[in-house]
């Protein structure tokens, strides 16, 4: 079995940023963990309506406590916390769903400039796709992959399994892979912004 976790030469990183950005994704590249942070939190406006989705990357750099504590954002988590799933579920999902920012990761990057999320439940992916004006994600470089069919195979073979471990000692039930969202193109200029990192972060 391929060894997913490597993360990919610099004639792969520049493919794929090269594909990316053609593809209508804003691409750049850092070294580290850290310069990602900085990045990211520079491209967030002050007060602007901030969403931080489920990843274990953000959670890595610590960008929830940025983004949810600083003071600085209107963060969409503190409201959603402070409202009620029986009462206010429809209200709570529309919230989610189209945030002004989004931050996140994504599982899989092509050398020809796709993004590919899998998701079991799909809250991230509305966001993702479309509803959010604007989209960050931060990616390792270990995610970079040759096509599609190998960014599917590397969701399957190393990320469900992780992530089911994951929510195996969290929650004590696996994940699954019940939707998978493939981006081959964004027709909105500066919509999506992808940070990919010379560093192992998340799966």
């Amino acid at each position: 079995m391929k060894d997913w976790s490597i993360l990919a030469s610099s004639e792969s990183i520049e493919k794929a940023v090269e594909a990316l950005i053609v593809n209508g994704i804003n691409a750049l590249v850092v070294e580290n963990g850290q310069e990602a942070k900085k990045k990211v939190l520079e491209l967030l406006p002050q007060d602007a309506e901030v969403m931080n989705m489920s990843s274990v990357t953000i959670d890595t750099l610590g960008l929830p406590k940025d983004i949810n504590e600083s003071g600085k954002y209107d963060s969409v988590k503190n409201k959603l916390s402070k409202m009620d799933r029986k009462t206010q579920g429809m209200e709570m999902q529309k919230l989610g769903a189209a945030p002004e920012y989004a931050v996140g990761s994504v599982h899989a990057v092509t050398e020809d400039g796709k993004v590919i999320i899998a998701s079991n439940t799909g809250s991230q992916l509305s966001a993702n796709a479309y509803a959010a004006s604007h989209v960050i994600w931060v990616v390792g470089t270990q995610k970079i992959v040759k096509n599609v069919d190998q960014g599917i195979k590397r969701i399957y073979e190393y990320v469900l399994p992780l992530e089911s471990e994951r929510m195996q000692k969290a929650y004590g039930v696996g994940s699954f892979v019940s939707k998978l969202l493939i981006i081959n193109k964004e027709i909105r200029p500066n919509r999506l912004t992808l940070i990919l990192v010379k560093e192992k972060l998340g799966f």
